[in-house]
């Protein structure tokens, strides 16, 4: 019975601790959300009441301003860079975990210290070679150091991950007459789905909330991502707090989305690597 009791006791424990963090975690969120239908009367006779009533007009006018161009450009510089990445993150982790050749350490090893390289330092750099490639304030110019400064990290993974799986796999789809290309395609990249699923959504959200690049490679609005667009309308819309709390709400509304609907592919990705490690 003592030890049902603690057990009991413990859940519960653990239960009002998980509570807690809820409520840390979703009430900015939920802030965001309430204040994007006050006016910006309200919202300054009481920061903390709830609107009189549902107004919308501020969620209206994000859009009238264009809001939806920022959110179809991040959508499409975000996937195709993060479909690169699991692309050649994988193709070259299988290269390296699986096929021997006398330079896979010293391959590997360059890809890990791009993961130690500061991405300030390069701003520089690839300004002049976007320039000078023609694709200075063009949207696919993000790609390339959208790609680059997210791939080392992604192979680090998808390496430890590929390393793991038992190497009779490989040798069976050999003997039943598999080439190289097939092993991959067909046996090692649909075991690796979590730890792909789990670089997917990793990067995803990185590259949907990246700034830098975006400041620096792009300068006409139509070509804006979203993070360059909420810059603006921050700068455009400063004393209107409402508007600005429904734009960031709208901005982190699809990253809630894709959480809710993939959160299982994340947990056992997280899983999966924590069990492979």
């Amino acid at each position: 019975m003592k030890d049902i009791a603690s057990n009991i006791s413990g859940k519960t424990v653990v239960f009002i601790l998980a509570f807690i963090w809820f409520l840390i975690t979703a009430y900015p969120l939920f802030f965001m959300f309430v204040t994007g239908f006050k006016t910006n009367m309200e919202f300054f006779d009481s920061i903390w009441s709830f609107p009189g009533q549902l107004n919308i007009n501020n969620y209206v006018k994000v859009f009238e301003t264009g809001f939806h161009r920022y959110y179809l450009n991040s959508l499409l510089v975000s996937v195709l860079a993060v479909l690169i990445i699991i692309i050649a993150g994988s193709m070259a982790s299988y290269a390296i975990s699986r096929l021997k050749f006398c330079l896979s350490k010293a391959v590997f090893s360059l890809f890990l210290a791009g993961m130690m390289i500061p991405i300030h330092i390069t701003l520089i750099p690839i300004y002049k070679m976007t320039q000078s490639m023609g694709l200075y304030d063009n949207l696919f110019g993000l790609i390339g150091p959208y790609v680059a400064f997210n791939l080392p990290t992604s192979i680090f993974i998808l390496t430890g991950f590929m390393k793991d799986i038992p190497v009779e796999m490989e040798e069976a789809a050999f003997m039943d007459g598999a080439n190289t290309f097939q092993i991959f395609t067909r046996v090692i990249f649909p075991l690796t789905k979590p730890a792909i699923s789990t670089i997917a959504i990793y990067n995803f959200l990185m590259l949907w909330n990246e700034f830098v690049y975006a400041l620096i490679l792009l300068s006409s609005q139509k070509n804006w991502n979203l993070t360059m667009g909420l810059w603006n309308f921050q700068g455009e819309f400063g004393v209107n707090i409402p508007l600005i709390m429904a734009a960031l709400f709208l901005s982190i509304l699809p990253l809630m989305i894709l959480y809710v609907f993939l959160q299982e592919n994340i947990i056992k990705g997280m899983m999966a690597g924590a069990i492979k490690g």
